[in-house]
């Protein structure tokens, strides 16, 4: 059973070094041999320029294919899993696509686990942990009206002006700025066409409470049915979204009215050339910590009352470990690929998992990640 990683980027090291220190059998893919060797060869000499046919012949049943590579790989590579009995594994968000292919791998015995990385993956586990927690507890009525939250964000733990620096090419950042969001706000569909139109405060229960400001990420709804929300429930807020630090909107205002006017190839043209201009004046330097914070909130309300409110809170940095992006992103894509090969995880297209045990298993693993991990009871 050989675990094939593909890509070895940034966000990717941390979670390859720990399958190949934990002993497993990994052959590691990268489009710059050299660079993987960089990365990992003190621990491998099982490294090969990426190329899908010759991955193919490689791939034996059983085996596990990894997808840290862009996001246009994930489908190819597991329609080629898929084909040849294989597992396939991704922190990437489900693209329609890749749920069109469920019903061949549960045809074919394999599992596709995808958004089992920081934010998607992380935030999901805290998710189906508080929802359940919530079920079981005296509180739980259908009759309540619920409030759901989810804040994630990758922020300099030394603040500068722009108020962000960039771990990797700025141009996801731009591009996911024209992108439009749906939530749910007092009881209705909030639907925004510009992150920018609907930043609001956000009091993180930290050990030293601190706001940040927070906006709504692509389409939320979908969501509600992946955390098992039932359909009779009153969902009065229902988001996930994007953590900055305060004054980060105001760092970026005349980004946001520049990125509006983009259109065509020209405008693609120009966010390449901001984005390079971003990467030159606000990259991380070597060496220097970046930090993640995750909020995770679930409240429930009773005739106006609070009769249930927990939240999940973390907060990461770098550190001689690494950066903490790295870390939480890549070591649950190893958790996920660990499970898959111990027959944990069913056959079929997945997110990360809501089984009670995995849950609680890869909480206890991330808590050793984060400089800071707790659940909090807000009514206590």
């Amino acid at each position: 059973m050989t675990i094939h990683w593909c890509g070895t980027g940034l966000s990717a090291i941390p979670g390859l070094r720990r399958l190949l220190e934990a002993g497993h059998d990994v052959a590691v893919w990268n489009r710059t041999a050299d660079k993987a060797r960089e990365a990992v060869g003190d621990l491998t000499s099982n490294i090969h320029a990426f190329d899908i046919k010759n991955l193919g012949e490689l791939l034996s049943p059983a085996d596990v294919v990894v997808s840290m590579l862009p996001g246009d790989w994930h489908v190819p590579l597991a329609e080629l899993a898929i084909s040849k009995g294989a597992h396939f594994v991704s922190s990437s968000y489900i693209a329609p696509e890749m749920r069109a292919l469920d019903a061949k791998a549960k045809a074919a015995g394999v599992a596709l686990v995808n958004e089992v990385g920081l934010d998607p993956g992380i935030d999901h586990l805290m998710a189906h942990a508080l929802v359940d927690e919530y079920k079981a507890s005296e509180s739980f009525d259908t009759a309540n009206d619920v409030s759901f939250l989810s804040y994630c964000g990758g922020i300099p733990k030394t603040p500068n002006p722009f108020r962000y620096k960039f771990s990797w090419s700025p141009l996801g950042v731009l591009k996911a700025l024209r992108s439009p969001s749906k939530s749910i706000r007092d009881f209705k569909e909030f639907d925004v066409a510009r992150p920018w139109d609907a930043i609001s405060s956000f009091d993180a229960p930290l050990p030293s409470p601190e706001s940040f400001e927070v906006y709504p990420n692509r389409d939320s709804l979908p969501f509600m049915g992946q955390y098992e929300f039932g359909s009779d429930w009153n969902v009065k807020e229902f988001v996930r979204g994007t953590l900055r630090l305060n004054g980060w909107a105001q760092a970026w205002d005349g980004v946001f009215k520049e990125v509006e006017t983009l259109e065509g190839a020209a405008g693609d043209a120009r966010l390449k050339e901001m984005s390079d201009q971003f990467w030159d004046e606000n990259s991380y330097d070597e060496g220097e910590p970046d930090r993640v914070v995750l909020c995770v909130d679930l409240k429930a309300e009773k005739d106006g009352a609070v009769v249930w409110h927990k939240t999940y809170v973390m907060d990461a940095w770098g550190d001689a470990r690494g950066t903490a992006m790295a870390r939480l992103v890549s070591f649950p894509v190893s958790f996920a690929i660990e499970a898959v090969m111990n027959g944990k995880i069913a056959a079929g297209v997945h997110a990360a998992p809501s089984d009670a045990t995995l849950v609680a298993d890869w909480m206890g693993k991330i808590g050793q990640l984060a400089q800071h991990l707790e659940v909090t009871n807000r009514l206590a």
